[in-house]
């Protein structure tokens, strides 16, 4: 099985290829996602609510981003690994975006970087990263880095001024090189104009079926609690909760440790 690479990605959409993006931020995880053939595994800043408990994404490091990287690149061999910038990584400068790009790549192993917000706002970012030679994934719509400014996790491009601003966005981020862009908690209807209008792919995330693919968070789609748009596809948590229950009894009754489980 060959190795899924921006290009490769890139290069899919004119193949009508669909793409299965999911998260991960640790090293087991990731080595499940990619022997189940997920096509790109994302270390998302998401990892500050889901792992760390925070209220959002804001206060993610990029240290912490680069060891989740690191946690999750060394245990992929087939996906594209993709890791998200997280919050002031790449807004102050050109500069300092580039170095910390070049951070996720080289410390933390990713091949791919993503980052929120349109190229009128950050393009000076993406072409540094992009001249560097690191791929950038583009993001907008519900851009949760800017969630004190647009006021909540609220569904995004409802008005016809909002509609063609994010169409604008999509053309900027494709036209100054992006490979893939998010487009998250949009109308069904707006993320099929858009996926219509690029030739680089769309992933949809609470953004209908038109999407030239789909990402998920992997607590949410494993029954952690999810969203409209996240279908669960097993309760990992109810199951974890019924083994850990199963062990605490067995413990206290004496049951475990069997004869079995000890050694001579």
């Amino acid at each position: 099985m060959s190795r899924v690479t921006a290009a490769s990605v890139r290069a899919g959409k004119q193949a009508g290829e669909k793409i299965a993006m999911l998260t991960a931020y640790d090293h087991p995880s990731a080595r499940i996602l990619d022997e189940a053939g997920v096509d790109i595994v994302l270390i998302g800043d998401s990892c500050g609510m889901v792992i760390m408990g925070r209220p959002d994404t804001l206060s993610v490091t990029m240290d912490e981003m680069v060891h989740h990287t690191r946690c999750v690149s060394s245990a992929v061999e087939h996906a594209l690994v993709v890791a998200d910038m997280p919050f002031l990584s790449y807004q102050v400068t050109a500069q300092e975006a580039l170095r910390n790009a070049g951070r996720l790549v080289v410390k933390g192993g990713a091949q791919a970087v993503k980052l929120e917000g349109p190229a009128d706002k950050f393009g000076l970012s993406i072409k540094a990263i992009l001249q560097a030679g690191i791929p950038v994934m583009g993001h907008i719509g519900l851009t949760p880095q800017s969630v004190n400014q647009i006021g909540g996790y609220k569904v995004q491009g409802r008005s016809p001024e909002a509609r063609n601003r994010l169409k604008q966005e999509a053309k900027g981020l494709e036209g100054i090189g992006c490979f893939a862009i998010v487009l998250e908690c949009i109308p069904a209807d707006l993320a099929a104009e858009i996926t219509e209008m690029l030739t680089i792919p769309t992933i949809g995330i609470g953004a209908g079926s038109a999407c030239d693919g789909q990402v998920l968070v992997l607590h949410d789609m494993l029954g952690w609690g999810h969203t409209k748009f996240c279908k669960a596809y097993a309760d990992v948590r109810g199951m974890m909760g019924q083994a850990c229950e199963a062990y605490v009894g067995e413990v206290k009754s004496g049951a475990f440790p069997a004869e079995e489980h000890a050694f001579e």
